[in-house]
């Protein structure tokens, strides 16, 4: 006697019911599931730092960037500010701690409501109302440098780019103009 193997009709009618059971799958295109499209880094940046200045106290990254501009060269060498607290709930009367290099503490308590004031014209508001110091290593920044001597506008452009009060629009605008007006350069073949 013989077994059946399973080639018989009953056996492929079998593997037909299994195969019409089966979905169909369709193809898509693939799609990102979240997120949209890619981001340049330099959009991202920003928000990362923002992120890590408020995790330090920083609403605005910019006093940390600007710390020379708003207290002047000679506390900026000498002072660096460490983080803003605010009372909860709060984003006025705030305490700003700074980080003090040397045997500068006694001279900044005297100087402590200028630089309370400097602070809040900054912000534009009475955001700081206390400053609590520490002693620490301050690494003083860089001066701000004076933007270069800008040449004068020539004469054959005209008035049109003399009237421009910001100095580096017009710079950028005047290499605009001599780029224009000289001749194309021929590509050179080698």
């Amino acid at each position: 006697m013989t077994k059946d193997m399973g080639d018989g009709p009953p056996a492929k009618k079998a593997k037909a019911k299994v195969a019409a059971k089966k979905p169909k799958v369709s193809v898509r295109a693939y799609e990102r599931p979240r997120g949209g499209e890619a981001r340049a880094i330099s959009d991202l940046v920003p928000e990362i730092g923002r992120t890590a200045f408020r995790k330090f106290g920083f609403i605005q990254s910019s006093v940390v960037s600007r710390w020379r501009e708003i207290v002047g060269d000679r506390l900026a060498d000498v002072t660096q500010p460490a983080m803003i607290r605010f009372p909860s709930g709060q984003k006025a009367g705030g305490t700003l701690h700074l980080t003090i290099s040397g045997a500068h503490a006694p001279m900044l308590q005297h100087v402590a409501p200028d630089i309370i004031g400097a602070v809040n014209r900054f912000f534009g508001y009475a955001a700081i109302a206390q400053v609590r110091m520490s002693h620490g290593q301050v690494t003083p920044a860089a001066p701000v440098q004076p933007p270069a001597m800008l040449k004068p506008v020539p004469a054959e452009l005209g008035d049109s780019l003399r009237d421009i009060g910001d100095p580096e629009l017009r710079t950028v605008l005047e290499r605009m103009a001599a780029g224009l007006a000289a001749p194309p350069k021929l590509p050179r073949i080698s």
